[in-house]
């Protein structure tokens, strides 16, 4: 499972093929946050989707990919608050410059409509399409957390993309595990049913990965 990777193509790059030499057989797993904050983000989702639709790879939905499609579904509304954390970055990376993050109204507007047209329909079909968790055993990948009370299939969405106060401290009974990002620590971590892969990769340039496999503890592999 891969960590948070906010427009790190290189990091991206250079994690997918420590993956390929260390552990080939893995399923690999993104966690979200593909997009913002770094400076690459539109080349991360080409590269990501077209892994996908060679099923090389599952992607999940992360906050910011939710933030970007709120803009371009309602840009005056929603679009103050995507430039403030990160959207700014990801514009440029589709080669949309002159923004800021004091736009409002027709220029909130306007900078919509290039993006929707730099992005184009494929991806941004792609992006609607995520879902909001991969699970497989007795692991769950979200992005950012999960109720301990509920099943994951009873998850409120806001829980999934954004958090729950309770998660970090109330351990699940189920004995399910739950791998997630979102939330940056210094180093990956393992404890009270979570592994947490977001290692801050747009700031430190360490992108991080889980490996988890049955019968084994869990190991982890960063750039």
């Amino acid at each position: 499972m891969i960590g948070d990777i906010h427009g790190s193509l290189s990091a991206l790059e250079r994690l997918a093929g420590r993956i390929l030499d260390e552990a080939p057989e893995a399923r690999i797993v993104c966690v979200g946050d593909y997009v913002d904050r770094g400076e690459d983000s539109a080349s991360v989702l080409r590269v990501l989707m077209d892994a996908a639709s060679r099923d090389e790879v599952a992607c999940i939905a992360g906050n910011h990919e939710d933030m970007l499609l709120m803009f371009l579904d309602e840009p005056e509304a929603h679009g103050p608050r995507w430039l403030r954390h990160g959207g700014l970055q990801t514009l440029a990376s589709f080669g949309l410059g002159g923004a800021s993050e004091g736009a409002r109204g027709a220029r909130l507007v306007a900078l919509r409509d290039d993006l929707a047209q730099a992005m184009g329909e494929p991806l941004i079909a792609w992006l609607r399409g995520l879902p909001l968790t991969y699970c497989s055993g007795n692991v769950a990948v979200v992005h950012a957390g999960a109720v301990p009370s509920l099943p994951i299939a009873a998850q409120p969405r806001t829980a999934l993309l954004w958090g729950d106060e309770r998660f970090p401290d109330l351990p699940r009974s189920d004995g399910l595990w739950i791998t997630h990002g979102h939330t940056i620590v210094r180093a990956p971590l393992v404890a009270q049913g979570r592994i947490c892969v977001d290692t801050g990769a747009y700031a430190t340039g360490m992108l991080t990965a889980a490996i988890v496999a049955p019968d084994a503890p869990v190991r982890f592999i960063s750039t």
